[in-house]
């Protein structure tokens, strides 16, 4: 890679955990806000963390509700989705209403998505080089972004055969 391409793709090495150590780390950044790591928190919080695909709040109650043997409401579920939004525990898929976990809870960027059209299949990838040039194109325009998100549908590697 030349370092025009490197340039282009700048970014920073993350610590990914993964299992119990992603919910500690979610849990620890949702408490440095001044929040509570609930059982319901932390179980809508597995939830997302244990599915490959964005989920919907109507999936994750579903699932839960299924575990629990009692329904669980897709708008408490909502309520606490967007506290991890907010809280960069979760990441909002805008054009399928759905969410996935942040796999670096504790790293803030601007959202880039890759979204599979066959498989659902969502990765999400950080470039900062990128994300600066979409802030800077606002602010040229007078507009202040709150939060940037890109979403570039097409197809996965698996399906793109």
């Amino acid at each position: 890679m030349d370092a025009m391409a490197r340039a282009a793709h700048s970014h920073h090495h993350h610590i990914e955990p993964a299992g119990k150590h992603l919910a500690d780390a979610a849990r620890a950044a949702l408490e440095a806000r001044g929040e509570q790591w609930t059982e319901m928190r932390a179980a809508i919080f597995d939830v997302l963390a244990a599915n490959e695909k964005p989920s919907s709040a109507y999936d994750i109650a579903d699932r839960l509700s299924q575990a629990r043997g009692k329904r669980v409401a897709p708008n408490s579920v909502y309520r606490i989705l967007d506290l991890f939004v907010a809280s960069n525990l979760a990441l909002r898929i805008e054009s399928a209403n759905a969410f996935i976990v942040n796999a670096h809870p504790g790293c803030r960027h601007d959202c880039i998505f890759l979204v599979c059209r066959a498989c659902g299949e969502t990765m999400h990838v950080d470039d900062d080089t990128l994300t600066a040039g979409v802030r800077s194109m606002a602010d040229q325009h007078g507009f202040v972004a709150e939060r940037p998100v890109i979403e570039i549908l097409g197809r996965c590697a698996k399906c793109a055969v």
